[in-house]
C-alpha cells in the first residue's frame, strides 16, 4: 500500500474518534440535563463553551502545525482532548461542566487544520478533495456511531461511562500516530521513489515555515472564505449539538428512537462527503476548479438551506427526520470543496488558512449553540431556531460563489524568508 494511503487511514480514524467524542454529549444531553438540572438556555452555554474554546485556538494551533509539523502537534491535540473527554464523565455541576467543555474544545482546536496540513504535504493536488472527502466522511461515521454506542452504554453503565470509554480510544490513536507518522514524505521509512515522484515531493512544504499573517489577512479571498464558513457552520452545528435533543423534545421521539434516527443525517453526511470529494476532483480536472470547487459548493449550500427551511415548516416525525437527513447529506457534499480550496489558495500555509476558516465557522457555531436555547425559551418551540439557521445557510451559498480557487492568497515570490515574520504559536 502506498504510504500516503496509510496516512489517510490514520486521519480517517482520527476523524471518527473526533466526532464520537463531540457528539457523545449531544446524545447524552437529555439525561445530563435531567440529572444536573440544566435548563435549555443554560445547556446552550454548555454546548457553546466547547465551540468557544475550539474556535479561539484554531488559528494558532493550525499555524503551529505549519511551523513544527503535524506529527507532534496532532499527538498533543488528541491526548489533550481525550483527557477532557474523560473528565466530562466526572463533573457534578453546571459550572464544572462548562469549564470542562471549554478546555475540551481548546484541546481539540487545530485537529482538522493539521489533518489538512498533512494532506497538503502528502497528497498531490489532483487527490486532495477526495482525501478531504474521506476524512470528513469519517467524521460523519463517528457522528452516526455515537448515538448507536452511547445509548446502550448509558442503559448499561450510565452516561458517565461513555465519556471514559471514548477518551481511552484517543490515547491509543495518539500513540500509533506519533510512532509511525513523519511530517515529510521523504522521511517516511519504506516509501518508494515512485511514490515520491507521484507526490511531487520536491514541491511539498517543509516544517519551520513562517506564516505571513499580514499578507493573508489583506486578502479579500480569505475574508470571503471566513464569511462563507461563518454562515455555513450555523447549519452543521445544529446537527452536532442540538439535533438529538431536538428529536426528543421538538419531534417527540423516545430515547430509543432518537438513538436510531439521530444517526441518519450522519450516514447521509458520510455519503455526501465521499460523493462531494470525488465530484470536486473530477469536475476540477475536466472543467476547472471554478466548476469543481466553487459551483459545486455553492449549489450544495443553497439546496441544503432550502431543505432546512422545509423542515421548519413541517411538524411530522418522519418528514422532519427525512428532510434533515437529506439536508445534512447535501450540505456535506460541499465540505471537501471548501477544505480543498484552502489547500489550493493557501499552499504551504494551509494550516493557517484552514485554521482561519474554521475559527470563523466556530464563531458562528458558538452563536448558534447558545442562541438556539434562548429561541426555544422565547418562542416555546424547537422549530423556531430552524428558520434562523436556514436564513444563515442560504447566504453562505452566495459567498461561496464569490471565492476564486485559482488565485493563491500569497504568491511564491511574496512568501517571507525564514525569520522575516513571526508565526503565531
Amino acid at each position: 500500500m502506498r504510504r500516503r494511503y496509510v496516512v489517510l487511514v490514520l486521519l480517517v480514524f482520527l476523524s471518527v474518534i473526533t466526532y464520537l467524542d463531540r457528539v457523545c454529549i449531544a446524545v447524552a444531553g437529555p439525561r445530563m440535563q435531567a440529572e444536573l438540572g440544566i435548563s435549555p438556555e443554560r445547556w446552550g452555554w454548555v454546548l457553546g463553551a466547547f465551540v468557544l474554546g475550539y474556535g479561539a485556538f484554531e488559528i494558532p494551533t493550525g499555524a503551529l502545525g505549519d511551523r513544527l509539523g503535524q506529527r507532534w502537534v496532532l499527538t498533543r491535540i488528541v491526548l489533550w482532548w481525550s483527557a477532557f473527554t474523560a473528565f466530562t464523565g466526572v463533573v457534578s455541576n453546571y459550572f464544572a461542566l462548562v469549564a470542562t467543555r471549554f478546555l475540551f474544545g481548546a484541546g481539540e482546536a487545530g485537529a482538522y487544520p493539521n489533518a489538512s496540513g498533512s494532506i497538503g504535504r502528502w497528497f498531490p493536488a489532483a487527490e486532495r478533495a477526495r482525501a478531504q472527502g474521506f476524512v470528513w466522511a469519517a467524521s460523519r461515521v463517528g457522528g452516526a456511531l455515537s448515538p448507536l454506542l452511547v445509548v446502550p452504554i448509558m442503559a448499561a453503565l450510565g452516561w458517565r461511562a461513555a465519556f471514559f470509554i471514548f477518551g481511552a480510544a484517543g490515547v491509543v490513536w495518539a500513540l500509533i500516530w506519533c510512532g509511525w507518522y513523519r511530517d515529510h514524505p521523504s522521511q517516511q521509512p519504506d516509501i518508494t521513489p515512485q511514490e515520491l515522484v507521484e507526490i511531487a515531493v520536491e514541491n511539498r512544504p517543509s516544517s519551520h515555515i513562517q506564516v505571513p499573517w499580514s499578507k493573508l489577512f489583506r486578502s479579500r479571498q480569505l475574508w470571503l472564505i471566513m464569511a462563507m464558513y461563518w454562515c455555513y457552520v450555523w447549519g452543521s452545528m445544529f446537527y452536532l449539538t442540538w439535533f438529538p435533543v431536538y428529536l426528543v423534545k421538538g419531534r417527540g421521539l423516545t430515547e430509543e428512537e432518537m438513538g436510531v434516527y439521530s444517526s441518519l443525517p450522519f450516514v447521509m453526511g458520510a455519503a455526501g462527503n465521499l460523493v462531494g470529494g470525488f465530484l470536486s476532483d473530477r469536475l476540477s480536472r475536466t472543467h476547472g476548479p471554478l466548476i469543481g470547487r466553487r459551483l459545486l459548493g455553492s449549489v450544495c449550500l443553497a439546496v441544503s438551506g432550502l431543505l432546512l427551511l422545509a423542515t421548519a415548516l413541517t411538524t411530522g416525525k418522519t418528514s422532519g427526520v427525512v428532510l434533515l437527513a437529506l439536508g445534512f447529506g447535501v450540505m456535506d457534499c460541499m465540505l471537501p470543496s471548501a477544505w480543498a480550496i484552502c489547500l489550493d489558495v493557501g499552499q504551504q500555509y494551509a494550516g493557517a488558512v484552514t485554521g482561519a476558516m474554521n475559527t470563523a465557522g466556530q464563531a458562528g457555531g458558538f452563536v448558534c449553540s447558545v442562541l438556539f436555547g434562548y429561541l426555544v425559551k422565547a418562542y416555546g418551540s424547537y422549530h423556531a431556531p430552524l428558520f434562523v439557521i436556514s436564513a444563515l445557510v442560504l447566504p453562505s451559498a452566495v459567498l461561496f460563489s464569490l471565492i476564486d480557487p485559482t488565485k493563491q492568497l500569497v504568491r511564491a515570490n511574496e512568501a517571507p524568508v525564514a525569520g522575516a515574520e513571526t508565526a503565531c504559536v
